[in-house]
């Protein structure tokens, strides 16, 4: 469920998201999720107000997508780690003497 935008002047949700522009967070949380707010210039087609106004949070990394605090989409398919083998002799070899 997203949450209703209302002017800050009237009061109206007779309310339009003219542009949109993400803002993505330099750092990740405790889970290691990158957090990505869409916000967005609002017009208010009662009163004609603009303003800036957060239209939505994800929570996006590790193995799920939160969106908004409350919708979470888990990842089904568990990957397996590469395994990387390696001979110390054949390394030797190419290094030479």
């Amino acid at each position: 469920m997203s949450k209703q935008l209302t002017c800050p002047r009237c009061g109206s949700t007779d309310v339009v998201v003219e542009k949109t522009w993400q803002l993505v967070s330099p750092l990740p949380d405790s889970a290691g999720r990158i957090t990505i707010t869409v916000m967005g210039m609002v017009k208010c087609n009662r009163c004609g107000h603009r303003w800036r106004a957060t239209i939505s949070k994800l929570k996006v990394g590790g193995s799920s997508v939160e969106i908004e605090g409350g919708k979470r989409f888990e990842e089904k398919e568990e990957r397996k780690p590469k395994e990387i083998v390696l001979d110390i002799d054949e390394i030797l070899r190419e290094e030479g003497p």
